[in-house]
């Protein structure tokens, strides 16, 4: 399966809170991880009545889909059996390790989501705000790592690794994905302002066939219509004509041009801060 440790987790600690069934005034073990693994004879309550802190961690492995992952058993002892016969128990935590307490590992178990130096983080079925061993429900737990009841942990092979204090396991820590370049920001488009001005003052008709002033042109116009200043169904087709020149003057008057300044021919300062303003650059 290609589970993660952050999915078994994440259904770990969705279950913190939940409680075992209440009967006679007092918590018993008969609990919803209980049913799901089923009876076992000699126990009260129908054979449900038994310590769950193994099978809780065998709940949550089988509803994040790695069921194969992590043994499925009522038993802390056979659980550390389980691991070492796979050779995946160490005395170092890992995050989505199962942790083993008490003599041999065989008092209480759960699952590590985070350690430091000195702590390990746990989610733990089957405690209580002390944590002990026989509890009341699924806690988040804080435990030294050196403390005598911490006997060692069960290491999962998941597909993408596990990070791990244990320099045995240094080549099983995921890898790091590789930052990616940022895509190069496209240029912006520069309008000859020379080429522009000439072609609307002297004779537009006869620079409308030029590359560079017909690309200039629609960069304008696009702007314009940004502003609000031409239709934005109007067909740009590269020509300086009358209706980009009106166009043009509201611009200039926004600007507070009047006059001839307000003419709709582009000049430098006016042609520059509609370009600061939709990305393009002037070519004076």
């Amino acid at each position: 399966m290609t589970a993660s440790a952050a999915s078994v987790l994440g259904v770990a600690k969705g279950e913190v809170g939940t409680h075992e069934t209440r009967s006679g005034g007092h918590w018993v073990n008969d609990s919803k991880y209980n049913k799901w693994y089923g009876s076992i004879p000699g126990y009260d309550r129908g054979g449900y009545d038994y310590p769950y802190c193994a099978v809780f961690v065998a709940w949550c492995a089988d509803k994040a889909g790695a069921a194969d992952l992590y043994p499925k058993t009522a038993g802390c002892a056979t659980a550390v059996a389980w691991y070492k016969r796979a050779g995946r128990f160490s005395e170092y935590p890992a995050v989505g390790a199962q942790v083993f307490f008490g003599a041999g590992g065989g008092s209480h178990t759960g699952l590590v989501y985070d350690y430091d130096a000195d702590w390990i983080y746990t989610v733990e079925g089957n405690t209580n705000t002390n944590g002990g061993a026989e509890g009341d429900g699924v806690y988040l737990k804080k435990r030294s790592r050196r403390d005598g009841y911490t006997y060692g942990y069960g290491y999962p092979k998941f597909v993408g690794g596990i990070k791990s204090a244990d320099p045995a396991y240094a080549k099983e820590a995921p890898k790091v994905p590789a930052k990616t370049k940022p895509a190069p920001a496209k240029p912006k488009p520069t309008v000859d302002l020379s080429e522009l001005i000439r072609a609307a003052k002297l004779d537009p008709k006869a620079a409308q066939g030029h590359q560079t002033y017909t690309a200039g042109v629609k960069v304008v116009e696009a702007a314009l219509k940004a502003e609000g200043y031409l239709p934005a169904k109007y067909a740009s087709d590269g020509s300086f004509g009358t209706t980009t020149i009106e166009a043009y003057k509201k611009w200039q008057k926004a600007l507070g041009y009047s006059g001839n300044d307000a003419d709709g021919i582009p000049g430098l300062t006016s042609l520059t801060r509609l370009g600061a303003k939709h990305g393009f650059n002037v070519k004076p």
